[in-house]
This record gives structure tokens, C-alpha cells and sequence, in this order.
């Protein structure tokens, strides 16, 4: 898969965040990651079971051993090649009447296992730092922790409320971003993320993370050659909800400013590759065009 062109120049029109310092990973940052894994989850490219890893990292050598891994990757700007190698397996979906269509199948992402675990602490920092600065656009409603289609639906029912005191209709533009996750530009995400305020080393760690990845596919007893996958985000990484969140985030600052330079009043709710442009008028006419 190759990269769309894209004009990085408009990210100029994002303010960078203040740079912030990026600690060292602890014990207990590994341990609650890791108990929120499922000891009966499918095996990973690697074959080791979160079981497996639960027990190994109870040994204090080890888990020492596992988060000086981690430190390092940060530290050197690195993220190895046995964790950037994915396997996509096709599995046919149950009670199904026919398997004569696509749609009739679903896939699954296996990553290596440490590898993952270690994706999922950095995601959870990263979760609270482009929360807490503000970065996130306020109308992201999903991919973010403590947000849901819950507050989708209480938001646009707010919306429509508050139409309703002013005595407005509302009509409702509803958008999606066809193949988001796949499509996402890597040379577009690293400037991104240097505009979010992290360390350095963090930034230059995502500037290797996104490169050289890798993937095969399996369907039956079929597997593919490896194929170099240079732009998208990993499906089943804990980072991919957080990188596509900040994918978006300058487009939805940007979209804004320039309906507001229109004046035109439409709310936007945005929830990871899909999104709501609210118009409220007196007029049903009028709110629909």
C-alpha cells in the first residue's frame, strides 16, 4: 500500500503544545496493563498466552528485565522488528446461511504479545496527555477512554434540546470516513504527534514505530508473502484507537475555524471515522441546505 499525497503544510495552522517530560515506566503501570487481558484470549503471533506472561512476570527479575525493554524503546527512538510484524487471519463468522460474500467472514489481528502489552502503557500515557493539554478536540466522542456512543447520543440530545428552547429544528449531515484506519498517512501522524507536546524521544520512538511494518495474511491453510504495510495504524494495537483520534483532531480544529470565518453555526459530534454536522434553523428548509 502506498501513501496518498498529502499537504502537511496545513498543519501550520495547529499551534504546538508545550513539551512535557516523559518518565520512566513502573511496576504498577505493567500490572494493571496486564490484568486487564483475558487469560483465554487467542494465542498471539508468538504463541505465548497472556497466561504465560502473567506467571513469567511475577518474577521481579523479570518484569524488571520486560520494563527496561520498554524504557529503551523510548529511550533509543526504536520499536523492533519482531513487534512490528502483524498477522490478519480470515475466519469464517458463525450461522451464517451462505459464506458466498465478503461479509460473511471477519478478520483478526495477532501481534506479538509483549509487544502489545508494552503498546498498551504508552497508549495509556499518551491517552492522558493529549487529554489533559488539550489537544483532542472537544467533539471526539470515540477511540478516548471514558467516552462511549453514550455520550454521542447524550450530546446530540443535548443539541437538539437547547434547538428546541430557541424554538429550532434540527437536521443532522451524517459523514464516514471510508477506510480510515488503513489509509492513515504516517508522514502526516509524526508531524502530528510532534505538534502534541511529547518528549522528544517519544516522538522520535512513533517516527520508527510507524516505519518498516509488516504483514501477512492467512485464510485457511492459504498464507501470504509478508507485504511491507507503510501507511494505516494496526488494527488490534492498543495505539491505534489514540493515533487515529490524533489523525483527526487538526481536521476537525481546522473545519471549525472555517465555518466559524463563514459564520456558519454547525456543531460537529465526532466519533473515530464517523461524525455528525448539526444544523439548527426555525426553518426545516433552511437547517436541511
Amino acid at each position: 500500500m502506498l501513501h496518498h499525497q498529502v499537504d502537511i503544510n496545513i498543519l501550520d495552522k495547529i499551534k504546538n503544545k508545550q513539551s512535557s517530560t516523559w518518565a520512566p515506566f513502573s511496576k504498577e503501570e505493567f500490572k494493571i496493563a496486564l490484568g486487564t487481558y483475558n487469560n483465554l484470549s487467542t494465542p498471539s503471533l508468538d504463541k505465548l498466552l497472556w497466561r504465560h506472561l502473567k506467571s513469567i512476570l511475577n518474577d521481579e527479575d523479570c518484569i524488571i528485565s520486560i520494563i527496561k525493554i520498554a524504557n529503551m524503546c523510548i529511550d533509543l527512538g526504536y520499536w523492533p522488528n519482531h513487534f512490528k510484524l502483524l498477522s490478519m487471519i480470515t475466519i469464517p463468522k458463525p450461522n451464517k446461511p451462505s459464506y458466498d460474500l465478503s461479509k460473511s467472514f471477519h478478520s483478526i489481528v495477532l501481534l506479538n504479545t509483549i509487544g502489545k502489552l508494552i503498546e498498551k502503557i504508552i497508549g495509556e500515557r499518551l491517552q492522558f496527555l493529549i487529554i489533559s493539554n488539550n489537544f483532542i478536540h472537544s467533539s471526539q466522542l470515540g477511540g478516548l477512554k471514558f467516552k462511549s456512543t453514550i455520550d454521542v447520543s447524550v450530546a446530540l440530545t443535548h443539541i437538539i434540546h437547547s434547538g428546541w428552547s430557541r424554538n429550532c429544528l434540527t437536521s443532522t449531515l451524517v459523514f464516514n470516513i471510508m477506510q480510515f484506519f488503513p489509509f492513515l498517512n504516517h508522514c502526516f501522524l509524526t508531524r502530528i504527534i510532534h505538534k502534541v507536546g511529547l518528549d522528544n524521544r517519544v516522538v522520535n520512538f512513533f517516527g520508527n514505530y510507524l516505519t518498516d511494518r509488516k504483514t501477512s495474511y492467512k485464510w485457511n491453510s492459504f498464507s501470504s508473502p509478508i507485504i511491507n504495510t507503510n501507511v494505516g495504524v494496526g488494527q488490534g494495537s492498543a495505539l491505534s484507537l489514540i493515533l487515529s483520534a490524533l489523525y483527526l483532531s487538526p481536521f476537525l480544529y481546522i473545519l471549525e475555524k472555517c465555518l466559524k470565518n463563514l459564520k456558519i453555526p454547525i456543531p460537529i459530534i465526532s466519533f473515530v471515522g464517523n461524525g455528525l454536522l448539526i444544523s439548527q434553523d426555525k426553518s426545516l428548509n433552511v437547517s436541511n441546505s
